[in-house]
């Protein structure tokens, strides 16, 4: 196993402890299984490297591995943990898991077989963790890593540390909140920077080769993570990359369900099918109907892009009052906040009615509602139900 645990150092060399996701504080990494998703380029390897190196301080009994390693080529997974325990090994870190052919089975065949023995992976997003071919639910414990927060950006490019705070904050501090980050740095700048490159770490890579290395991260979920894991073929492929091109020129796209299967030459149970994966790849996010409930074969409200970096790399001029209402969506659902289309407003979310908008937006829309709030770009600070935009990016 010298192949694995040479690899294991070099990567380590290159790994730092200046920037940490926020998922990272809300693991609780004593469970026995742990998997980790999220979308490629969120920083899910090197939140697994820090783990190692920092926390567990490098042991002897730790080893990480990736599955798509050559070393995989001969080697199952599950003798590669079989051999680990044999040599002393009682942790067993595992990057892109989903690359591995038969990773449910052999999980839980390692899980089951090696008591003593934790295991953490990380999976592609469009990967439903829950329904591989073996039963994992009452063994894993899963967790989600989103993009950059807008917060996290502001730290990651700033080495400025921030609090966040939740929606509940926010609706009834906003001002003071606002206030007290506005002393040390003018937010507006930096959003309008996140909004076109900030949702990913990769910006810190460069930014003019940031559009393109997102575009080569869509072609990698489409032709690797969803060939794994959804069985797509060259065909299917080229059809769900005309469908993505379709919904990045009309966002927020209200679907005509039967008119694009008929463009795209496919059955609506396909789209629905494809829509759904890109939802899950995190490529595109879907909004329901308020009061409707959530399935594959359900015709969405709205469908936006996953997050505003997304629209830069995919048109050449976004709408900025699309880039605002992706922008808001993407964080509030990251917040982990339940978020559906209400009949007044743009967004529905904890009882509130969400209008999106400039400085100069109004309750028009909102205001025979119970309940409402303005979130408005290009101010610093709000006041009463005025929100600004930018401030829902200190959610997580």
């Amino acid at each position: 196993m010298e192949t694995l645990f040479s690899f294991q150092a070099g990567l380590l060399k290159g790994i730092h402890n200046n920037f940490r996701r926020y998922l990272h504080a809300n693991i609780n990494w004593n469970q026995r299984m742990i998997g980790i998703k999220g979308p490629r380029g969120s920083g899910k390897t090197t939140l697994l490297l820090q783990y190692l190196k920092f926390d567990l301080k490098q042991p002897a009994n730790a080893l990480y591995v990736t599955a798509d390693h050559t070393w995989f080529y001969n080697h199952s997974l599950l003798e590669t943990a079989e051999d680990w325990y044999k040599l002393g090994g009682r942790i067993l870190i595992i990057d892109e898991v989903h690359k591995y052919p038969n990773w449910s089975r052999e999980l839980k065949n390692i899980y089951d077989g090696f008591a003593d023995l934790k295991i953490i992976f990380s999976a592609s997003s469009a990967l439903d963790i829950y329904r591989g071919e073996a039963d994992l639910s009452r063994r894993v414990i899963h967790y989600s890593l989103a993009g950059l927060s807008f917060r996290e950006f502001i730290e990651f490019s700033t080495q400025q540390k921030l609090k966040a705070y939740s929606f509940k904050d926010l609706l009834k501090n906003h001002h003071q909140i606002a206030a007290k980050i506005t002393e040390d740095l003018h937010p507006l700048p930096l959003f309008k920077k996140y909004l076109h490159y900030g949702y990913l770490p990769i910006t810190a890579e460069g930014e003019k080769e940031y559009p393109i290395k997102l575009n080569q991260i869509i072609n990698a979920v489409i032709e690797t993570d969803l060939a794994f894991i959804a069985s797509y073929g060259p065909g299917t492929a080229l059809k769900v990359k005309k469908l993505i091109a379709v919904i990045a020129e009309l966002v927020p796209f209200k679907p005509n369900i039967s008119a694009l299967a008929q463009k795209l030459d496919i059955s609506r149970d396909s789209l629905y099918t494809y829509i759904s994966q890109l939802t899950q790849a995190r490529i595109i996010n879907t909004l329901q109907a308020s009061g409707k409930g959530i399935s594959t074969l359900q015709k969405p409200e709205k469908i936006y892009l996953e997050n505003t970096n997304l629209s830069y790399a995919l048109t050449s001029s976004p709408d900025i009052g699309n880039l605002r209402e992706t922008f808001l969506f993407n964080q509030l659902q990251n917040a982990g906040l339940v978020v559906s289309a209400p009949k007044e407003g743009d967004f529905l979310t904890e009882g509130y009615h969400i209008e999106v908008g400039g400085k100069n937006k109004t309750a028009k829309q909102v205001k025979a509602t119970e309940k409402h709030i303005i979130a408005a770009d290009e101010i610093e600070i709000g006041i009463g139900t005025k929100i600004p935009l930018w401030l829902f990016g200190f959610m997580y």
